[in-house]
């Protein structure tokens, strides 16, 4: 457990749509042809919302990668993805705070905060009831620890009430995330005993990778709803290793697996990593087949064995 710094949240300040409209104009600038759009999002977005004094913007832009030197000469420290592939996240510290979330084109991430601040927006019941649960769980010391997580019980806290109002709205994007909040590690490690380690029957003897640097688990989402599990293990020599990738079965069959593989391999290229491997079982070999896998030695470097029965393929990214 890590105790962190104080949150602090204040009444709706009627300054922050100005503010917003001034970094905004800085980053423009700082982005040039490159943006293709900027948004308010987060509390302070929306009036009479109380908020941590920090404004959130979301840049779409078209290539991310790019924005990054341009964007820390304009005054902001880069600070990575965070649980969001394919996300650049960015902050500025000073007069005004600034918490930049930069997308490529069309992520879904814009869409969710977009959807989830026009719904409090217009909503005044819902705003309200919102308010009212920051409120309670700034009462809790448990708002300002991270158990096992990158975010606080305060922002984890939230998570239930943020699904109850995407789904309210029809948000229904496929969203690609890293395990972060309890409700995806217990998805997760319902999926692997499901689908993997009740057939043996055992209970799962590898939970340990939940909290191992060479280990990432994501999950797929549909709207609000995990439909997929993924397991990667990064190795040495810039290759990987495809553990796990399953998808719920009232899901299957309609496409969801080849999305989640495609989204898994654009993210360890983006990473710079060269290869990914798997032992895949017969029933799956058609599946591998179809995107490009060909039979390649596994070479595990940890030196564990897969069953004889599985085929080892591979694919250079």
């Amino acid at each position: 457990m890590t105790v962190t710094k104080p949150i602090t949240v204040v009444s709706y300040n009627p300054n922050w749509p100005q503010m917003f409209e001034a970094e905004a104009n800085n980053i423009w600038k700082a982005l040039g042809d490159n943006c293709i759009g900027l948004y308010h999002i987060g509390s302070t977005s929306v009036p009479n919302l109380a908020a941590k004094p920090k404004i959130d913007i979301i840049a779409e832009v078209k290539t991310p990668e790019e924005s990054i030197s341009a964007l820390e000469n304009a005054g902001f420290t880069y600070r990575g993805e965070w649980n969001i592939p394919f996300k650049y996240g960015f902050t500025k510290r000073g007069d005004v705070e600034v918490n930049l979330h930069v997308f490529e084109e069309n992520h879904p991430e814009i869409e969710l905060n977009l959807a989830f601040r026009d719904y409090l927006r217009s909503n005044p019941k819902v705003l309200n009831e919102y308010a009212v649960l920051k409120k309670n769980l700034l009462q809790n010391e448990s708002a300002f620890e991270k158990n096992n997580s990158m975010f606080t019980g305060y922002n984890l806290g939230k998570d239930a009430f943020i699904r109850k109002i995407l789904k309210l709205c029809g948000f229904n994007r496929i969203r690609f995330l890293k395990c972060t909040h309890y409700a995806e590690w217990e998805k997760a490690k319902h999926f692997r005993q499901k689908y993997f380690f009740d057939k043996v029957p055992i209970a799962d003897p590898y939970e340990w990778t939940f909290n191992h640097k060479d280990h990432v688990h994501f999950v797929l989402y549909q709207g609000v709803e995990i439909i997929g599990y993924a397991h990667i293990q990064l190795w040495p020599n810039q290759r990987t290793a495809l553990r796990i990738i399953v998808i719920d079965e009232s899901k299957r069959n309609c496409g969801f697996g080849s999305q989640f593989l495609s989204l898994i391999e654009k993210w360890l290229k983006a990473k710079k990593y060269n290869s990914i491997h798997v032992e895949s079982s017969l029933s799956a070999l058609k599946f591998y087949k179809k995107h490009s896998y060909s039979e390649m030695p596994f070479n595990d470097p940890d030196g564990y064995e897969g069953s004889p029965e599985d085929i080892p393929l591979g694919k250079i990214l």
